[in-house]
């Protein structure tokens, strides 16, 4: 969706706390496929994490960083993963369900065609 109409939209991914880190709730998937990430404990931290996380996705689209208090993830219900437009009013336009099961990029990609018309 970034590709095909980034240069018509803005696109972010917004980083959040750290779902499943290695010191804390674990996931048994993260351990199959070798994911090993400690929960950040500074902004620096997070960064980092962030960076790695893009950089293994081979992600081109811009990262934002939540701080360190989760505000931004608290304040959009974000957690773990969630797909939001906002719109040139400034105002929520599109609200996806929260992932993994109600993540559908299809459903979002759909409601930007209708935008950007």
């Amino acid at each position: 969706m970034y590709r095909k109409h980034g240069k018509k939209a803005a696109f972010f991914v917004v980083y959040v706390r750290e779902a499943h880190p290695t010191d804390g709730r674990r996931s048994r998937k993260n351990d199959r496929d070798g994911i090993k990430v400690k929960d950040p404990k500074t902004l620096k931290e997070r960064e980092e994490v962030a960076s790695e996380c893009a950089q293994a996705m081979e992600l081109s689209i811009p990262f934002l960083i939540d701080n360190m208090k989760n505000e931004v993830g608290g304040a959009w219900a974000a957690w773990p993963d969630r797909i939001y437009i906002v719109g040139k009013d400034g105002k929520v336009a599109f609200q996806g369900e929260p992932g993994p099961w109600g993540f559908d990029p299809s459903e979002a990609e759909k409601e930007l065609k209708k935008i950007l018309k």
